[in-house]
């Protein structure tokens, strides 16, 4: 009886160290957040943190394409891709004033930098010809808002097995 007690311990730690030295090796996820709309932007952010992720917003896809080394100004500057070797994934809203998320994850997969990085997009609205044109253009994930921390839980989990 005192043995199988015994065992379930020791896998808890186990499972405790795999965990502990997996969030130091990938030394934790860096998640660029996108979104134009303030409180939407703040929920990703909190439970992204929540998730014990590291995460920049942006409020549009131009600011994103930005902070990726992406603008306009900077295309030939090389400077910036140890900015974007950062990012391990970014979240983008659909619906966006200037640039859509749509937009935004092409511009995303045309780069030879950022092809690799996930880019899951979001939107209130479940449209399948849209789901399928993002997921089509590359896209990791399409998920619905408002997100919840399950969804992305389960998003972490997804890319921490895609990396492994």
């Amino acid at each position: 009886m005192n043995g199988s007690g015994g065992s379930c311990s020791s896998l808890m730690e186990v499972a405790y160290d795999h965990h502990h030295h997996h969030g130091h090796h990938d030394d934790e996820l860096h998640v660029l957040a996108v979104d134009d709309n303030l409180i939407d932007r703040k929920l990703v952010e909190k439970l992204l943190k929540i998730s014990s992720c590291k995460v920049t917003t942006a409020e549009n896809g131009i600011r994103a394409l930005e902070y990726l080394g992406l603008g306009d100004q900077n295309q030939h500057i090389d400077a910036l891709t140890n900015n974007v070797m950062k990012v391990n994934l970014i979240i983008t809203d659909y619906c966006m004033p200037g640039m859509t998320g749509f937009e935004l994850l092409k511009k995303v997969k045309e780069s030879s930098n950022l092809k690799e990085v996930p880019v899951v997009i979001v939107s209130s609205e479940n449209i399948p010809t849209r789901v399928n044109k993002c997921l089509a253009s590359g896209a990791q994930m399409f998920m619905q808002k408002p997100l919840k921390l399950a969804d992305v839980e389960k998003l972490k989990c997804h890319l921490m097995n895609c990396r492994s």
